[in-house]
Protein backbone atom coordinates (compact mmCIF):
# COMPACT_ATOMS: atom_id res chain seq x y z
CA UNK A 1 0.00 0.00 0.00
CA UNK A 2 2.67 2.52 1.40
CA UNK A 3 4.87 1.96 -2.25
CA UNK A 4 1.63 2.61 -4.49
CA UNK A 5 0.77 5.48 -2.41
CA UNK A 6 4.49 6.68 -2.99
CA UNK A 7 4.10 6.17 -6.67
CA UNK A 8 0.48 8.29 -6.84
CA UNK A 9 3.00 11.27 -4.74
CA UNK A 10 5.51 11.06 -7.63
CA UNK A 11 3.13 10.89 -10.27
CA UNK A 12 0.77 14.03 -9.28
CA UNK A 13 4.10 16.02 -8.07
CA UNK A 14 5.79 15.70 -11.26
CA UNK A 15 6.71 19.13 -11.53
CA UNK A 16 8.32 19.32 -8.13
CA UNK A 17 10.11 15.85 -8.56
CA UNK A 18 11.74 17.33 -11.96
CA UNK A 19 14.06 19.73 -10.10
CA UNK A 20 14.66 16.69 -7.59
CA UNK A 21 15.26 13.90 -10.55
CA UNK A 22 17.19 16.72 -12.56
CA UNK A 23 19.40 16.94 -9.81
CA UNK A 24 20.25 13.14 -8.92
CA UNK A 25 20.62 12.63 -12.28
CA UNK A 26 23.30 15.56 -12.71
CA UNK A 27 24.92 13.97 -9.88
CA UNK A 28 24.83 10.33 -10.81
CA UNK A 29 26.39 11.26 -14.90
CA UNK A 30 29.05 13.24 -13.04
CA UNK A 31 30.05 10.31 -10.63
CA UNK A 32 30.17 7.74 -13.48
CA UNK A 33 31.93 9.97 -15.98
CA UNK A 34 34.71 10.88 -13.49
CA UNK A 35 34.99 7.18 -12.43
CA UNK A 36 35.14 6.07 -16.32
CA UNK A 37 37.60 8.60 -17.53
CA UNK A 38 40.29 6.79 -17.49
CA UNK A 39 38.34 4.23 -19.69
CA UNK A 40 37.92 7.07 -21.81
CA UNK A 41 41.15 8.41 -22.44
CA UNK A 42 41.77 4.18 -22.99
CA UNK A 43 39.87 4.23 -26.05
CA UNK A 44 41.81 7.04 -28.15
CA UNK A 45 44.55 6.32 -29.74
CA UNK A 46 47.64 6.87 -27.15
CA UNK A 47 51.49 5.94 -27.32
CA UNK A 48 53.00 3.42 -25.00
CA UNK A 49 54.78 5.97 -22.85
CA UNK A 50 51.32 8.15 -22.53
CA UNK A 51 49.77 4.58 -21.46
CA UNK A 52 52.50 4.07 -19.26
CA UNK A 53 51.70 7.64 -17.62
CA UNK A 54 48.37 7.05 -17.33
CA UNK A 55 48.94 3.78 -15.81
CA UNK A 56 51.00 5.10 -13.03
CA UNK A 57 50.18 4.55 -9.31
CA UNK A 58 50.85 7.94 -8.57
CA UNK A 59 48.22 9.07 -11.22
CA UNK A 60 45.69 6.75 -9.64
CA UNK A 61 46.12 7.65 -6.06
CA UNK A 62 45.54 10.97 -7.09
CA UNK A 63 42.22 10.32 -8.83
CA UNK A 64 40.81 8.14 -5.61
CA UNK A 65 41.91 11.05 -3.53
CA UNK A 66 39.90 12.97 -5.61
CA UNK A 67 36.81 10.66 -6.07
CA UNK A 68 36.38 11.01 -2.55
CA UNK A 69 35.90 14.86 -2.73
CA UNK A 70 33.55 15.22 -5.60
CA UNK A 71 31.61 12.21 -3.52
CA UNK A 72 31.43 14.86 -0.82
CA UNK A 73 30.73 17.77 -2.69
CA UNK A 74 27.64 15.50 -4.49
CA UNK A 75 26.31 14.45 -1.04
CA UNK A 76 25.34 18.07 -0.30
CA UNK A 77 24.02 18.42 -3.56
CA UNK A 78 21.70 15.22 -2.47
CA UNK A 79 21.15 16.69 0.81
CA UNK A 80 19.80 19.88 -0.71
CA UNK A 81 17.69 17.90 -3.32
CA UNK A 82 15.62 16.27 -0.41
CA UNK A 83 15.50 19.16 1.60
CA UNK A 84 13.70 20.93 -1.09
CA UNK A 85 11.24 17.66 -1.49
CA UNK A 86 10.58 17.49 2.26
CA UNK A 87 9.87 21.46 2.35
CA UNK A 88 7.24 21.02 -0.73
CA UNK A 89 5.69 18.13 0.98
CA UNK A 90 5.49 18.89 4.70
CA UNK A 91 1.68 20.03 4.98
CA UNK A 92 0.88 16.87 2.75
CA UNK A 93 2.89 14.81 5.68
CA UNK A 94 1.05 16.89 8.48
CA UNK A 95 -2.07 15.62 6.76
CA UNK A 96 -1.61 12.54 6.65
CA UNK A 97 -0.64 12.49 10.24
CA UNK A 98 -4.01 13.95 10.90
CA UNK A 99 -5.70 11.26 9.43
CA UNK A 100 -4.36 9.01 11.66
CA UNK A 101 -0.81 8.01 9.92
CA UNK A 102 2.09 7.76 12.49
CA UNK A 103 5.06 9.29 12.06
CA UNK A 104 7.04 6.07 11.07
CA UNK A 105 4.56 5.40 8.06
CA UNK A 106 4.52 9.01 6.82
CA UNK A 107 8.42 8.68 6.98
CA UNK A 108 8.22 5.49 5.25
CA UNK A 109 6.25 7.03 2.30
CA UNK A 110 9.10 9.82 2.28
CA UNK A 111 11.64 6.77 1.73
CA UNK A 112 9.93 4.82 -0.87
CA UNK A 113 9.57 7.74 -3.21
CA UNK A 114 13.59 8.93 -2.34
CA UNK A 115 14.43 5.43 -3.67
CA UNK A 116 12.09 5.43 -6.56
CA UNK A 117 13.21 8.94 -8.21
CA UNK A 118 16.56 8.06 -6.72
CA UNK A 119 16.55 5.25 -8.86
CA UNK A 120 15.12 6.46 -12.09
CA UNK A 121 17.59 9.32 -11.67
CA UNK A 122 20.65 6.98 -11.17
CA UNK A 123 19.52 5.26 -14.26
CA UNK A 124 19.32 8.66 -16.73
CA UNK A 125 22.48 9.46 -15.38
CA UNK A 126 24.54 6.73 -15.92
CA UNK A 127 22.78 6.70 -18.91
CA UNK A 128 23.67 9.85 -20.21
CA UNK A 129 27.10 9.46 -19.10
CA UNK A 130 27.40 6.79 -21.34
CA UNK A 131 25.46 8.50 -24.77
CA UNK A 132 27.53 11.67 -23.86
CA UNK A 133 30.81 10.02 -23.48
CA UNK A 134 32.16 11.11 -26.84
CA UNK A 135 31.84 14.37 -25.59
CA UNK A 136 33.51 13.78 -22.50
CA UNK A 137 36.19 11.95 -24.60
CA UNK A 138 36.61 15.09 -26.68
CA UNK A 139 37.18 16.98 -23.45
CA UNK A 140 40.10 14.25 -22.82
CA UNK A 141 41.70 14.31 -26.03
CA UNK A 142 41.87 18.40 -26.18
CA UNK A 143 43.42 18.17 -22.60
CA UNK A 144 45.76 15.45 -23.57
CA UNK A 145 46.53 16.79 -26.66
CA UNK A 146 46.03 13.42 -28.75
CA UNK A 147 43.93 12.47 -31.67
CA UNK A 148 40.01 12.01 -30.69
CA UNK A 149 37.83 9.16 -32.38
CA UNK A 150 34.08 9.66 -31.29
CA UNK A 151 32.97 6.60 -29.41
CA UNK A 152 30.36 5.05 -27.13
CA UNK A 153 32.14 3.59 -23.57
CA UNK A 154 31.08 1.43 -21.31
CA UNK A 155 32.89 0.86 -17.84
CA UNK A 156 31.16 -2.20 -15.73
CA UNK A 157 33.56 -1.07 -12.89
CA UNK A 158 32.69 2.52 -12.75
CA UNK A 159 29.19 1.50 -13.13
CA UNK A 160 29.41 -0.24 -9.89
CA UNK A 161 31.50 1.94 -7.94
CA UNK A 162 29.10 4.98 -8.77
CA UNK A 163 26.07 2.71 -7.96
CA UNK A 164 27.60 2.09 -4.95
CA UNK A 165 28.56 5.79 -4.16
CA UNK A 166 24.79 6.88 -5.26
CA UNK A 167 23.11 4.56 -3.39
CA UNK A 168 24.78 5.61 -0.21
CA UNK A 169 24.14 8.77 -0.74
CA UNK A 170 20.43 8.49 -1.54
CA UNK A 171 20.25 6.04 1.74
CA UNK A 172 21.56 8.13 4.04
CA UNK A 173 19.11 11.53 2.64
CA UNK A 174 16.46 9.43 2.56
CA UNK A 175 16.91 7.89 6.07
CA UNK A 176 17.51 11.22 7.56
CA UNK A 177 14.54 13.36 5.68
CA UNK A 178 12.35 10.42 7.19
CA UNK A 179 13.54 10.82 10.23
CA UNK A 180 12.82 14.81 10.39
CA UNK A 181 9.25 14.15 9.45
CA UNK A 182 8.64 10.84 12.15
CA UNK A 183 9.90 13.37 14.58
CA UNK A 184 8.10 16.14 13.75
CA UNK A 185 4.06 16.89 15.30
CA UNK A 186 1.57 17.83 12.91
CA UNK A 187 1.59 21.35 13.92
CA UNK A 188 5.07 21.81 13.37
CA UNK A 189 5.02 20.69 9.79
CA UNK A 190 1.73 23.21 9.46
CA UNK A 191 3.63 25.85 10.49
CA UNK A 192 7.25 24.92 9.40
CA UNK A 193 7.47 27.99 6.30
CA UNK A 194 6.03 30.54 8.88
CA UNK A 195 8.70 30.30 11.79
CA UNK A 196 11.49 32.82 10.66
CA UNK A 197 15.27 31.63 12.03
CA UNK A 198 16.94 33.06 14.76
CA UNK A 199 20.27 34.71 13.67
CA UNK A 200 23.06 33.89 16.43
CA UNK A 201 23.96 36.73 18.25
CA UNK A 202 20.41 38.32 17.59
CA UNK A 203 19.70 41.27 19.67
CA UNK A 204 23.27 41.46 21.41
CA UNK A 205 26.20 43.57 19.35
CA UNK A 206 29.05 42.12 21.15
CA UNK A 207 27.90 39.08 19.95
CA UNK A 208 27.51 40.19 16.13
CA UNK A 209 30.75 42.11 16.06
CA UNK A 210 32.84 38.68 17.42
CA UNK A 211 31.34 37.31 14.21
CA UNK A 212 32.25 39.87 11.79
CA UNK A 213 35.97 39.54 13.34
CA UNK A 214 36.31 36.26 13.52
CA UNK A 215 35.15 35.60 10.04
CA UNK A 216 37.28 38.63 8.97
CA UNK A 217 40.33 36.72 11.14
CA UNK A 218 39.63 33.54 9.26
CA UNK A 219 39.80 34.44 6.05
CA UNK A 220 42.79 36.60 6.28
CA UNK A 221 44.73 33.48 7.55
CA UNK A 222 43.73 31.43 4.50
CA UNK A 223 44.77 34.04 2.16
CA UNK A 224 47.51 34.95 3.88
CA UNK A 225 48.71 31.29 3.78
CA UNK A 226 48.05 30.99 0.05
CA UNK A 227 50.57 34.10 -0.54
CA UNK A 228 53.54 33.70 1.85
CA UNK A 229 53.27 29.84 2.55
CA UNK A 230 51.98 28.73 -0.55
CA UNK A 231 53.39 24.88 0.14
CA UNK A 232 51.80 24.84 3.17
CA UNK A 233 47.93 25.80 1.73
CA UNK A 234 48.68 23.30 -1.32
CA UNK A 235 49.48 20.27 1.24
CA UNK A 236 46.73 21.03 3.51
CA UNK A 237 43.99 22.14 0.91
CA UNK A 238 41.14 20.56 2.46
CA UNK A 239 41.56 21.76 5.57
CA UNK A 240 42.41 25.46 4.93
CA UNK A 241 39.13 24.80 2.75
CA UNK A 242 37.18 24.49 5.28
CA UNK A 243 38.73 27.37 7.24
CA UNK A 244 37.59 29.65 4.37
CA UNK A 245 34.09 28.02 4.30
CA UNK A 246 33.84 29.25 8.39
CA UNK A 247 34.82 31.95 7.74
CA UNK A 248 33.09 33.42 5.02
CA UNK A 249 29.55 31.86 6.53
CA UNK A 250 31.09 33.96 10.04
CA UNK A 251 31.16 37.30 7.22
CA UNK A 252 27.89 36.35 5.84
CA UNK A 253 26.30 36.24 9.08
CA UNK A 254 27.42 39.60 10.11
CA UNK A 255 26.11 41.19 6.60
CA UNK A 256 23.06 39.63 7.63
CA UNK A 257 22.89 41.90 10.68
CA UNK A 258 24.59 44.98 8.90
CA UNK A 259 22.62 45.80 5.79
CA UNK A 260 19.03 45.42 7.36
CA UNK A 261 19.69 47.76 10.51
CA UNK A 262 21.65 50.05 7.40
CA UNK A 263 18.73 50.12 5.87
CA UNK A 264 16.35 50.84 8.90
CA UNK A 265 18.08 53.82 9.74
CA UNK A 266 16.92 55.20 6.23
CA UNK A 267 13.17 54.57 5.93
CA UNK A 268 13.48 56.04 2.40
CA UNK A 269 15.03 53.69 1.52
CA UNK A 270 13.17 50.85 3.52
CA UNK A 271 9.79 52.29 2.73
CA UNK A 272 10.20 52.12 -0.58
CA UNK A 273 7.68 49.83 -2.53
CA UNK A 274 8.04 45.95 -0.91
CA UNK A 275 12.24 46.86 0.34
CA UNK A 276 10.65 45.83 3.74
CA UNK A 277 9.14 43.19 2.86
CA UNK A 278 11.90 42.24 0.67
CA UNK A 279 14.13 42.33 3.82
CA UNK A 280 12.24 40.70 6.08
CA UNK A 281 12.15 37.80 3.42
CA UNK A 282 15.99 37.22 3.76
CA UNK A 283 16.22 37.83 7.61
CA UNK A 284 13.87 34.93 7.69
CA UNK A 285 15.95 32.36 6.76
CA UNK A 286 19.30 34.45 7.03
CA UNK A 287 20.78 31.36 9.24
CA UNK A 288 20.47 28.29 7.25
CA UNK A 289 20.67 30.81 3.96
CA UNK A 290 23.99 32.05 4.96
CA UNK A 291 25.37 28.13 5.27
CA UNK A 292 24.29 27.98 1.68
CA UNK A 293 25.37 31.10 0.40
CA UNK A 294 28.88 30.31 1.74
CA UNK A 295 29.13 27.12 0.44
CA UNK A 296 28.18 28.22 -2.95
CA UNK A 297 31.05 30.85 -3.01
CA UNK A 298 33.71 28.76 -1.85
CA UNK A 299 33.04 25.96 -4.39
CA UNK A 300 32.40 28.73 -6.84
CA UNK A 301 36.01 30.12 -6.04
CA UNK A 302 37.35 26.63 -5.90
CA UNK A 303 35.41 25.86 -9.58
CA UNK A 304 37.49 28.57 -10.82
CA UNK A 305 40.79 27.95 -9.69
CA UNK A 306 40.79 24.58 -10.76
CA UNK A 307 39.29 24.99 -14.22
CA UNK A 308 42.13 27.69 -14.31
CA UNK A 309 44.61 25.48 -13.27
CA UNK A 310 43.55 22.78 -15.06
CA UNK A 311 43.88 24.77 -18.22
CA UNK A 312 46.96 25.72 -17.15
CA UNK A 313 48.69 22.37 -16.60
CA UNK A 314 47.14 20.88 -19.87
CA UNK A 315 47.13 23.40 -22.60
CA UNK A 316 49.06 26.31 -21.19
CA UNK A 317 52.00 23.77 -20.57
CA UNK A 318 51.71 22.12 -24.29
CA UNK A 319 51.32 25.41 -26.36
CA UNK A 320 53.94 27.95 -24.00
CA UNK A 321 56.41 25.31 -23.40
CA UNK A 322 59.71 26.65 -25.08
CA UNK A 323 63.23 24.72 -25.43
CA UNK A 324 65.12 24.54 -22.40
CA UNK A 325 62.58 25.05 -20.02
CA UNK A 326 63.00 21.56 -18.86
CA UNK A 327 59.96 19.67 -19.79
CA UNK A 328 60.50 16.99 -21.71
CA UNK A 329 56.91 16.05 -22.02
CA UNK A 330 54.19 17.84 -21.57
CA UNK A 331 51.51 14.99 -21.50
CA UNK A 332 53.12 14.08 -17.60
CA UNK A 333 51.18 17.60 -16.68
CA UNK A 334 48.23 16.63 -18.88
CA UNK A 335 46.76 14.42 -16.10
CA UNK A 336 46.48 17.10 -13.15
CA UNK A 337 44.98 19.26 -15.76
CA UNK A 338 42.18 16.89 -16.85
CA UNK A 339 41.68 16.26 -12.67
CA UNK A 340 41.46 20.50 -12.83
CA UNK A 341 39.37 20.55 -14.97
CA UNK A 342 36.58 18.20 -14.70
CA UNK A 343 36.37 18.73 -10.98
CA UNK A 344 36.35 22.48 -11.29
CA UNK A 345 33.00 22.44 -14.06
CA UNK A 346 31.93 19.76 -11.01
CA UNK A 347 32.46 22.44 -8.05
CA UNK A 348 30.71 25.11 -10.45
CA UNK A 349 27.83 23.15 -11.61
CA UNK A 350 27.15 21.81 -8.02
CA UNK A 351 27.25 25.71 -6.70
CA UNK A 352 24.99 26.56 -9.19
CA UNK A 353 22.87 23.71 -8.68
CA UNK A 354 23.12 24.08 -4.95
CA UNK A 355 21.83 27.72 -4.77
CA UNK A 356 18.92 27.10 -7.20
CA UNK A 357 17.86 24.15 -4.92
CA UNK A 358 18.03 26.62 -1.78
CA UNK A 359 15.99 29.04 -3.70
CA UNK A 360 13.67 26.62 -4.58
CA UNK A 361 13.11 25.44 -1.20
CA UNK A 362 12.65 29.50 0.18
CA UNK A 363 9.97 30.07 -2.44
CA UNK A 364 8.58 26.90 -1.16
CA UNK A 365 8.30 28.12 2.12
CA UNK A 366 7.07 31.21 1.11
CA UNK A 367 4.54 31.18 -1.08
CA UNK A 368 1.70 31.85 1.59
CA UNK A 369 3.49 34.92 2.24
CA UNK A 370 3.28 35.92 -1.20
CA UNK A 371 -0.97 35.13 -1.26
CA UNK A 372 -1.35 37.70 1.78
CA UNK A 373 0.80 40.33 -0.27
CA UNK A 374 -1.55 40.05 -3.44
CA UNK A 375 -4.49 40.22 -0.63
CA UNK A 376 -3.50 43.49 0.36
CA UNK A 377 -2.68 44.59 -2.76
CA UNK A 378 0.61 44.36 -4.10
CA UNK A 379 0.42 43.16 -8.01
CA UNK A 380 2.56 40.81 -9.21
CA UNK A 381 4.95 43.56 -10.76
CA UNK A 382 5.47 44.48 -7.47
CA UNK A 383 6.36 41.26 -5.94
CA UNK A 384 8.24 40.01 -8.63
CA UNK A 385 10.38 43.10 -8.23
CA UNK A 386 10.31 41.72 -4.84
CA UNK A 387 11.73 38.28 -5.85
CA UNK A 388 14.40 39.18 -8.06
CA UNK A 389 15.70 41.27 -5.75
CA UNK A 390 15.64 38.43 -3.03
CA UNK A 391 17.71 36.21 -5.98
CA UNK A 392 19.96 38.75 -6.47
CA UNK A 393 21.24 39.11 -3.01
CA UNK A 394 21.55 34.82 -3.24
CA UNK A 395 23.36 35.07 -6.37
CA UNK A 396 25.27 38.37 -6.04
CA UNK A 397 26.82 38.21 -2.54
CA UNK A 398 28.40 34.60 -2.98
CA UNK A 399 29.74 35.70 -6.57
CA UNK A 400 31.30 38.75 -5.48
CA UNK A 401 32.91 36.71 -2.47
CA UNK A 402 34.06 34.00 -5.34
CA UNK A 403 35.84 36.43 -6.80
CA UNK A 404 37.71 37.68 -3.81
CA UNK A 405 38.52 34.59 -2.83
CA UNK A 406 39.69 33.88 -6.74
CA UNK A 407 42.03 37.09 -6.40
CA UNK A 408 44.30 35.42 -4.23
CA UNK A 409 44.03 31.84 -5.28
CA UNK A 410 44.99 32.90 -9.06
CA UNK A 411 47.55 34.97 -8.05
CA UNK A 412 49.05 31.67 -6.15
CA UNK A 413 48.34 29.42 -9.58
CA UNK A 414 49.66 32.44 -12.14
CA UNK A 415 53.14 31.44 -10.27
CA UNK A 416 53.05 27.97 -10.65
CA UNK A 417 51.98 28.50 -14.22
CA UNK A 418 54.89 30.53 -14.81
CA UNK A 419 57.10 28.21 -13.10
CA UNK A 420 56.36 25.11 -15.67
CA UNK A 421 55.88 27.37 -18.41
CA UNK A 422 52.51 27.70 -18.90
CA UNK A 423 51.20 30.18 -21.83
CA UNK A 424 48.37 32.09 -21.96
CA UNK A 425 47.92 32.26 -18.51
CA UNK A 426 45.65 36.11 -18.42
CA UNK A 427 43.21 34.76 -21.53
CA UNK A 428 42.75 31.46 -19.59
CA UNK A 429 41.59 33.28 -16.34
CA UNK A 430 39.74 36.14 -17.85
CA UNK A 431 37.32 33.67 -20.09
CA UNK A 432 37.31 31.19 -17.59
CA UNK A 433 35.93 34.38 -14.93
CA UNK A 434 33.49 35.79 -17.55
CA UNK A 435 31.75 32.34 -18.06
CA UNK A 436 30.94 32.05 -14.72
CA UNK A 437 29.34 35.11 -14.75
CA UNK A 438 27.18 34.26 -17.85
CA UNK A 439 26.52 31.11 -16.11
CA UNK A 440 25.41 32.55 -12.73
CA UNK A 441 22.74 34.82 -14.74
CA UNK A 442 21.80 31.85 -16.72
CA UNK A 443 20.96 30.26 -13.70
CA UNK A 444 19.33 33.57 -12.07
CA UNK A 445 16.88 33.44 -15.11
CA UNK A 446 16.17 29.79 -14.82
CA UNK A 447 15.71 30.18 -10.83
CA UNK A 448 13.88 33.09 -10.92
CA UNK A 449 11.36 31.89 -14.00
CA UNK A 450 10.72 28.14 -11.84
CA UNK A 451 10.64 30.29 -8.05
CA UNK A 452 7.59 32.75 -9.93
CA UNK A 453 6.02 29.64 -11.23
CA UNK A 454 6.09 28.45 -7.43
CA UNK A 455 4.84 31.53 -6.01
CA UNK A 456 2.39 32.66 -8.13
CA UNK A 457 0.40 29.17 -8.77
CA UNK A 458 -2.90 29.12 -8.63
CA UNK A 459 -2.99 33.10 -9.00
CA UNK A 460 -4.87 33.53 -12.68
CA UNK A 461 -7.22 30.48 -11.50
CA UNK A 462 -8.27 32.49 -8.56
CA UNK A 463 -8.38 35.60 -10.30
CA UNK A 464 -10.74 34.47 -12.77
CA UNK A 465 -12.90 32.48 -10.02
Amino acid sequence: MYLKLALGNVRRSLKDYSVFFATLAFAACLLYSFSASGDYLAAMALTERQRATLGSQQLNTVMSAFSVFVVIVFAFLVSYGFRFILRRRKREFALYAILGMDGPHVSRILRYEGFLVGAASFAAGVAAGVVFSPYFMLLEAYVFGVAWAPALVFSTGSFLWTLGCFAALVAVACVSSGRVVSRSTPAALFSADRRPERLLGEGRPWAQRLQLVGGAVLVAAVWATVLLQPGMFLAMLLPFGLVALAGTYLLFRSLAHCVPAWLRRHPRRYLSGLTCFTVRQVEAKASSSAMAMAMVCVLLACGVCMVVAGLAFSVGIRDGVAPGAGISDPFTWAPIGFIGLFYGIAFLLSAMAVLALQQLSEAADSAIRYRVLADLGADDAMMGRSLRSQLAVYFGVPLAGALLHDAVGLTLIALLAMGVGAGGFGAMAGATVAGVVVFMALYYAVTYAECRRILFAGRAARREV
